[in-house]
């Protein structure tokens, strides 16, 4: 087996922020990704992505190291279990660049199998026309943001990042540009107490058209606080920093009604569907998020729809330059009728 990565800078369509941003000079207009290769003697190959965060203390500077790290002769389309198995004892750990990996390997076996991931996987085939993603509109000021909302009119949901001083006034001008869409909110752990937390819920109840509440509070806050704001909260909270992986699922299930689950947390689509089987099992609601991705991680994604109640898998529509083609976001809707290649992820590189 060869093992090549490359980094490239995703361009991202509008400046992006969020309320861990803040404190570092405010958000980002590139957003670089690193992209495996993986291929055998046979003339198979497959592709992943790793799509690292400063939140996570992940960097492209991380995963290469990780990936530098990765014996190629170890890994093998034939045995799935047995590569991950030895690349989760390659230390130190990198779940970005362990996506990337899992991703090439399920790719290449699929196409192997000439069956898609998700049929791969046992999920049956994909539901054309089913599966809707909600698109995200990060931090900005009130103008800014009030036009990214009319930029957007073709999502029937929008998800709504939160956590700066000027919530309410950034609430207000998208509402005001969107009044009959459905909003989720994530405030990205922004909201430091169970106090602050409420107050804030209960403001945004009152709109009337908000789903759920993602992350309200940082996860490290104790147990004790996230079961007071489940038991007090008006709307329903989803968990997205609390929930790394299937062993975060009973923990959670008494903290939030639900949890978003990303590949690039999990370590890959394998550990991925783990975490949204896992928090099924626990009673809570699931969601499929994602981080600044290409085509290739937005469409391993969507693979997994199947098991998700919700979606948020608008990467690859926030940025300009994607340099696969795969899924198709179609106002929303995700959607893999005539994308080529039939098997595997389902991407190809563009020319």
């Amino acid at each position: 087996m060869q093992l090549r990565f490359r980094r490239f800078d995703l361009r991202l369509r509008h400046h992006w922020t969020i309320a861990t941003d803040l404190g570092d000079g405010g958000g980002k207009d590139l957003c670089p990704v690193v992209f495996v290769e993986l291929s055998d003697a046979q003339g198979r190959s497959g592709t992943g992505e790793a799509s690292p965060s400063s939140q996570y203390d992940e960097s492209p500077e991380t995963v290469a190291a990780f990936l530098g790290r990765v014996d190629p002769a170890r890994l093998s389309f034939e045995d799935l279990a047995g590569s991950m198995a030895y690349v989760e004892t390659v230390m130190p750990d990198s779940p970005p660049a362990r996506c990337a990996i899992n991703l090439a390997l399920l790719d290449g076996a699929a196409q192997a199998a000439g069956l898609p991931l998700c049929e791969y996987l046992g999920l049956g085939p994909f539901a054309e026309g089913r599966h809707l993603s909600s698109f995200t509109i990060g931090i900005d000021t009130p103008e800014v943001m009030a036009r990214k909302a009319v930029e957007a009119i073709v999502f029937p949901v929008l998800k709504l990042k939160l956590g700066s001083p000027r919530d309410r006034e950034n609430f207000a001008a998208v509402r005001g540009a969107a009044p009959d869409k459905r909003l989720r909110v994530d405030a990205n752990a922004a909201w430091p107490s169970r106090d602050e937390a409420l107050r804030q819920i209960e403001w945004l109840a009152s709109d009337g058209g908000v789903e759920f509440v993602e992350q309200p509070m940082p996860a490290e806050l104790p147990t004790v606080d996230w079961v007071w704001l489940k038991e007090r909260s008006p709307l329903p909270l989803f968990g997205d920093e609390s929930y790394q992986g299937p062993e975060d699922a009973e923990r959670c299930a008494e903290c939030v009604h639900g949890v978003n689950v990303k590949l690039v947390k999990t370590g890959g689509a394998s550990r991925a569907k783990l975490a949204l089987e896992s928090a099924r099992a626990h009673g809570l609601q699931t969601m499929l998020g994602c981080m600044i991705e290409s085509s290739v991680l937005i469409s391993a994604a969507a693979h997994l729809a199947a098991l998700a109640d919700h979606l948020d898998l608008d990467g690859s529509v926030l940025i300009t330059n994607d340099p696969y083609d795969g899924v198709r976001n179609d106002a929303g809707i995700l959607r893999f009728e005539d994308v080529e290649p039939r098997t595997g992820l389902r991407v190809s590189l563009r020319p």
